[in-house]
């Protein structure tokens, strides 16, 4: 009966002389410190501490030692993949460190550069001057009055003196609701607030009333069907036409700057008793060019009516003529855009082109 071979040389084995675990060692390394980047790091952890990798094979050879010999050749190979590990961490560190980095400089974001969006819309400078006028009228003890729309007939043309025959009530002015015979229109001017307000508040009374208004008007350059105007009106005692000549210069100049003053014309409206149109001192020339484009050298433009309250609106509305007086005016928003900005053609302010709405920005 044989003995135990207690002289057994591991390095038999070839896979596990200390020379081939050396060199297992050293292609490992080489191989980490030869990858460029993760994805080649990781096929050499692979290749090189991975399940069938050279050093795993040779380790699955200790079993077949006798057990004088396995610890010296376990205590071989794990220091082999010892330093195997360590160099793969080191590089592991390494490489992300250099793929951070990179991504830092690619992927960077300079939050200087203009937004490329677009936005979904703008403000339109039509509410911008609107909401200006009526924050001006505030500032002087106004208020704001609101009425709607769709109005009935009474409003829009009885109360303000318009007689029956009157050519704004025909079918080529105004907008009829059928059946026509119901007696609703369209609103044709802001007006009817002013006798719904007189209606429903007593004197002192003082409003301003901006709103959109309609018009069988074909859409051109200087006409469209939907505009929006402002009127202002003042019952009072002892109201005259200088209060209402004041208060549209302060108005002019807040809207068109200092030196704008207004004039005032004869004219006829149903509504008022003596009537005026409202001209502008030009606001380009100031009257002192003769070849002006904005007024044609007339030193004056046109921007609305206006007049003392027809004592027959008064009485229309439960309000005593003989102890209230009053003032109205009103202007078209969209010609008082034009006129401070220079816009030429009406149908700019009607077609949503956000390219035209965003150049008056927030404020005008």
């Amino acid at each position: 009966m044989s003995a135990p071979n207690s002289k057994y040389d591991p390095v038999e084995v070839a896979s596990l002389h200390p020379t081939q675990i050396a060199q297992m060692v050293e292609d490992a390394l080489l191989s980490f410190s030869a990858s460029t980047n993760l994805e080649e790091l990781k096929t050499a952890r692979l290749a090189h501490a991975g399940d069938r990798a050279p050093l795993s094979l040779a380790n699955r050879e200790i079993g077949a030692l006798p057990p004088a010999a396995k610890a010296e050749a376990g205590k071989r190979v794990g220091q082999a993949r010892a330093r195997i590990n360590a160099a793969l961490e080191e590089a592991t560190i390494r490489l992300e460190e250099a793929r951070d980095a990179h991504v830092l400089i690619e992927e960077r974001v300079d939050v200087t550069l203009p937004s490329a969006r677009r936005a979904p819309g703008a403000r339109h400078p039509l509410t911008t001057i609107r909401e200006k006028v009526a924050e001006l009228f505030i500032g002087m003890g106004y208020e704001v009055a609101e009425g709607p729309e769709l109005e009935a007939e009474w409003f829009n043309f009885d109360a303000l003196n318009i007689a029956a025959d009157h050519p704004a009530r025909t079918m080529a002015d105004t907008f009829f609701v059928d059946p026509p015979e119901n007696g609703l229109v369209l609103r044709t001017h802001t007006s009817p607030v002013q006798a719904r307000t007189m209606l429903s508040q007593k004197p002192p009374i003082y409003v301003i009333c901006p709103g959109r208004t309609y018009r069988t008007d074909e859409l051109d350059a200087t006409h469209t069907p939907v505009f929006s105007q402002v009127e202002g009106l003042v019952i009072d005692r002892n109201i005259s036409m200088a209060h209402l000549k004041g208060t549209l210069d302060h108005f002019a100049t807040s809207m068109f700057g200092e030196g704008i003053i207004t004039r005032l014309r004869p004219s006829f409206f149903p509504f008022t008793e003596p009537s005026a149109e409202v001209d502008l001192r030009c606001f380009a020339c100031r009257g002192e060019n003769l070849e002006c484009r904005a007024c044609g050298g007339e030193g004056w433009i046109e921007w609305g009516g206006c007049g003392m309250v027809n004592p027959k609106v008064l009485i229309a509305c439960g309000i005593d003529p003989s102890e209230f007086s009053g003032f109205a005016f009103g202007m078209g928003l969209e010609r008082t855009l034009m006129f401070r900005h220079g816009v030429k053609d009406m149908r700019d302010l009607v077609e949503g082109d956000i390219r035209f709405t965003t150049a008056f920005g927030v404020e005008i």
